[in-house]
């Protein structure tokens, strides 16, 4: 009898490291560490692009994300190496629902380029889920299906994804991370959209800034938690996963909100975060400090190739905003102060790119508001939804500004299969 329950428990034993070898879930082998930025031109004194390029090789970047399809920047990056998303601006959209006017498009604005610069992306518009035009709305989908009609049609599309960015506000709901939800008013137009990045295998790309959850809640949604310092986070009732920071939690709401929908294995990429280094009297938070401990903790994280709660394994791709301060952008201070460098190529603070390790975390700062000045970046649009770690009552906004292929999963490294195998071969010797 003792032998019987012996030789169980190791036939157990074996399946369990089995279903290792066959998963997922440990021993997960990541690829390189990078970082994306964004690169907005709304500026009088921004520097040429290819003085840009050594700013970028500075700081260590090879992704970049720009508004449009500048072509001084697409002739620059020509050969450097540097992964481009480009972008169809929101007002030509309703031109390019016409097959032959996205045929001409692609020939004019990406064929002359590619491949000697790399474009791996096309963003049709930014954030149009998110505004009141239902015409504009209609238009996306269409658009986004006729271009990637015209990179097949021209041999482009194993090369390039075609997506939208969306603002957070396109979710209903987002706390806990387990009942994020969209908008119902956009659940037709929704639906065809992750179609769409469903069959040509493409990222849904979401805007997302904790800082204006912060400025909108400051006493109730603490500092550190948006700020990635540490804190004791807070755990979803219902998956029990826990939560140490607001963008990881929004991620996942999102990735809920698409699997509601029927879609749940679309990857799901960051087209933009950041922090503002200055605001307004009433923008709470807006500071230097908070700019930096916000981008170097990301970047930290970045560097460690960090997955979220629900997709531990999964690296998630970050685009930070922005790589310049933008003296022309509309809206309050903060809009023209995300930026990582000022115009002249001084650094807006530093937040150690190139020397970052995974060391203490810097102290959370002050929550004051900074003083009304000039310059930042990107354009705020507010959500209804709440997540916070201290309530699940608060409503609270979850603003944001202004991508080939699903899921990608971990594999075993070759140390862990050996093991795994030594282990599965004493403990077969032990039956015998």
């Amino acid at each position: 009898m003792g032998i019987f329950i012996c030789r169980t428990n190791v036939v157990h034993i074996i399946i369990f490291l089995l279903s290792l070898l066959s998963s997922d879930i440990g021993f997960t082998r990541r690829g390189n560490a990078t970082l994306g930025i964004n690169y907005g031109q709304i500026g009088d004194n921004l520097p040429q692009p290819s003085q840009v390029l050594g700013l970028l090789s500075s700081l260590k970047i090879t992704k970049v994300r720009i508004y449009d399809t500048n072509p001084q920047i697409l002739t620059s990056f020509a050969n450097t190496g540097i992964d481009l998303i480009v972008t169809i601006e929101n007002e030509i959209l309703h031109v390019l629902v016409d097959p032959q006017e996205a045929l001409q498009w692609v020939t004019t604005h990406i064929k002359p380029y590619f491949p000697a610069t790399r474009i791996s992306g096309i963003a049709v518009g930014n954030e149009i889920f998110s505004m009141d035009d239902k015409t504009l709305i209609s238009n996306v989908v269409p658009a986004m299906v006729s271009i990637h009609q015209a990179l097949v049609q021209l041999g482009l599309d194993t090369y390039m994804h075609v997506s939208t960015a969306n603002s957070a506000a396109v979710l209903s709901n987002s706390y806990p991370p387990s009942a994020g939800s969209f908008e119902d008013e956009l659940s037709g137009v929704m639906k065809q959209l992750l179609q769409f990045l469903y069959t040509t295998r493409a990222p849904f790309w979401i805007n997302a800034y904790p800082y204006f959850a912060y400025k909108d809640a400051p006493t109730k949604i603490p500092l550190d938690y948006v700020l990635f310092n540490p804190n004791p986070g807070m755990v979803d009732p219902y998956t029990k996963l826990h939560y140490d920071n607001m963008l990881y939690a929004q991620v996942d709401a999102v990735i809920f909100a698409i699997a509601r929908m029927g879609f749940g294995g679309l990857e799901v990429k960051v087209s933009e975060t950041g922090w503002p280094s200055k605001g307004d009297q009433d923008e709470v938070g807006a500071t230097t400090e908070n700019a930096q401990i916000y981008n170097r903790n990301l970047l930290r994280r970045q560097m460690a190739n960090e997955g979220t709660p629900l997709r531990p394994s999964q690296k998630l791709d970050v685009y930070l905003f922005a790589l310049f301060n933008e003296d022309m952008k509309p809206g309050p201070t903060s809009e023209r102060n995300y930026g990582l460098y000022e115009p002249d190529g001084t650094m807006t603070y530093n937040v150690g790119i190139t020397t970052l390790a995974s060391t203490t975390t810097p102290t959370s700062t002050s929550t004051t508001p900074a003083s009304s000045s000039s310059t930042s970046s990107p354009t705020a649009t507010t959500s209804s939804t709440a997540i916070t770690p201290a309530t699940t009552s608060a409503s609270i906004s979850l603003t944001s500004s202004a991508t080939h292929q699903a899921s990608r999963k971990g594999y075993q490294s070759t140390g862990s299969w050996i093991f795994l195998l030594l282990i599965f071969q004493v403990l077969h010797r032990r039956l015998v």
